[in-house]
């Protein structure tokens, strides 16, 4: 082994991918590899490579290799699983393996002793070598065909499936797949885990007049994946109705379901939603990835100083906290990391919500159930009488359930709720609108969240740039600024789909309501007029937010103009 260099953080502040700064603020939340990757200054690539030269091993590029299957024999599955190790060479009685710490002296004395070979050691993230052991020795299954091998021979034998192909004992409510499965049920097995795998959050499967369209969210924007012929279709809606306990005979109206499956090595939960269209019965599958509300509100994409103020409104002992934005911008997440923060034996916590998304320990959740009568309103009202610290209401749809989430603030419980409105100013003006008196919204909101998500440039394959003058000169970039600024763009890779992106980060608009905003929102003042003071007042609206990032190189320019709709 040859003789270590400097430090790894040294390594990566010379190479400028981060400062002295964010070296000391990762060292004081512990773990310094752990905090920078969570912190976005730095990605596992990165800090293994600096480690690689640090002690003079070679760094791999796993998903860009072939290992050969003799090589892989070398080393029993149990063994590389234990330790997370993958064999990738033999050379003259020695084995080269990949590890991911190069500091494991006892694991490599332990293949050492039990594969009777010396070891070579090269490094690679540990993400990336769990990955390849997955691959390489079988993951959930040992099926080795892949959703385009599969759609192949669908396509070339042209045999036609039919509904009762999906009955019978695979018809079971076992969603792990086996041997012996139908084909429809390893498609459709296949798509789910090939989603999962790539990240996505959404799984769209839309019928056509000559096709059926298969489409996965990824990173909010959609992928188009390649068409199961026509025929398929009925077979297809059939097992996924069956996976989620819904009607096979009914075709006429909307239907919900839930599935739960294992599938690309974890438990994932599946929301799933039918809907009868002009040809065929179409389905929309939102996947619900019980990792994601693990997420810490430090993670989530927070300035400094917007973090500071939520942590201080979170733990506040009453009062309403509004989280704004459209669908899918991350608002369920972000009042779960803040409810995950306040978790505590000595706080009681109960959300109402439609439906339940994700099952938290040590949190009472229930879900509107309309046709029993189970109204947001309704299940508020009978959640007071169960003495809560927190309440978490799902979304704030009518006068009923605002009016009622309001009273319970001012009886002395913290509320969090979601409401669809394009900025923080528009909430206030929103309450009102639905029949909330507005010195009722000015006494019991303490702030609004306005928030989007954006797409973070690929840290694989990221490189500086300089944007368009144009482009500056239309957002208003002053030049002394943009010179100093870190601009990055991908160019894209195998890592993010050749798209130049992988992963969201949020960006925010915090308003506080402070006294003049209150006699604001008491008079009845428009969203325009509050804006303009919570603005002057220090409010970072979220394009300003959405530029900062920009300009870190945590993402570009266009992604901030495409999600917040400017220039």
């Amino acid at each position: 082994m040859a003789k270590q260099s400097r430090d790894w953080t040294d390594i990566l502040v010379r190479r400028g991918v981060i400062g002295p700064d964010q070296v000391d603020e990762a060292q004081r939340m512990g773990d310094v590899a752990e905090a920078l990757v969570k912190l976005g200054y730095a990605d596992a690539d990165e800090i293994v490579k600096a480690k690689a030269e640090q002690h003079g091993m070679p760094f791999v590029e796993l998903r860009e290799i072939e290992i050969p299957t003799a090589v892989i024999e070398l080393v029993p599955e149990s063994l590389a699983r234990e330790n997370i190790v993958m064999p990738l060479a033999q050379e003259n009685g020695t084995i080269k393996v990949i590890m991911h710490d190069p500091n494991a002296f006892e694991t490599i004395d332990k293949l050492r002793f039990v594969l009777n070979r010396e070891i070579e050691v090269a490094l690679a993230p540990k993400e990336a070598i769990i990955e390849a052991i997955n691959r390489y020795y079988g993951g959930v299954t040992t099926e080795t065909e892949s959703v385009d091998s599969m759609l192949q021979e669908f396509t070339d034998t042209a045999i036609d499936y039919s509904e009762d192909a999906v009955g019978g004992r695979s018809g079971s409510s076992s969603n792990i797949l086996e041997e012996g499965d139908a084909p429809v049920i390893k498609l459709v097995h296949l798509i789910i885990q090939e989603a999962i795998a790539m990240r996505a959050s959404d799984i769209h499967i839309e019928p056509f007049a000559d096709r059926i369209r298969i489409r996965y969210r990824i990173d909010g924007v959609l992928m188009e994946r390649d068409s199961p012929p026509r025929r398929l279709l009925g077979s297809i809606i059939s097992r996924l109705k069956i996976m989620g306990s819904m009607d096979i005979a009914e075709k006429r109206r909307p239907q919900d379901g839930r599935i739960k499956i294992f599938a690309a090595g974890k438990d994932v939960d599946l929301r799933v939603s039918i809907l009868p269209t002009n040809y065929g019965q179409s389905v929309v599958m939102r996947i619900l990835d019980r990792d994601t509300i693990k997420i810490g509100l430090k993670d989530l994409g927070f300035g400094d100083e917007d973090y500071k103020k939520f942590q201080q409104l979170i733990k506040r002992p009453n009062g309403i906290l509004l989280v704004t934005g459209p669908t899918g911008s991350g608002k369920t997440t972000t009042l779960y990391a803040a409810i995950n923060e306040l978790n505590r034996p000595d706080i009681k916590i109960i959300t109402v919500e439609d439906p339940v998304e994700y099952y938290m320990p040590g949190i009472n959740q229930c879900e509107v159930k309309p046709k029993i009568g189970m109204t947001f309103a309704r299940i508020i009202r009978a959640m007071l009488r169960q003495n809560p610290n927190i309440l978490l209401v799902g979304e704030i749809r009518d006068e009923e359930t605002a009016n009622t989430a309001i009273q319970a603030s001012l009886t002395g419980h913290l509320v969090f709720s979601t409401l669809h409105t394009n900025d923080a100013p528009g909430a206030v003006t929103r309450l009102v609108d639905i029949g909330v008196q507005p010195f009722l919204v000015a006494s019991s909101v303490m702030a609004v969240l306005a928030q989007r998500l954006v797409r973070k440039v690929c840290p694989k394959c990221r490189q500086r740039i300089e944007p368009p003058a144009h482009l500056l000169k239309g957002i208003g970039l002053r030049p002394e600024i943009a010179k100093k600024a870190n601009f990055m763009k991908g160019k894209g890779c195998s890592n993010c789909n050749k798209t130049g992106y992988r992963g969201r980060m949020g960006i925010y608009e915090l308003m506080l309501m402070n006294g003049t905003i209150r006699e604001m929102a008491f008079k009845g003042e428009t969203a325009v007029a509050i804006r303009k003071v919570a603005r002057k007042q220090g409010m970072r609206t979220l394009f300003e937010d959405g530029l900062i990032k920009a300009l870190r190189g945590l993402t570009t320019v266009e992604e901030v103009l495409r999600i917040t709709q400017q220039g």
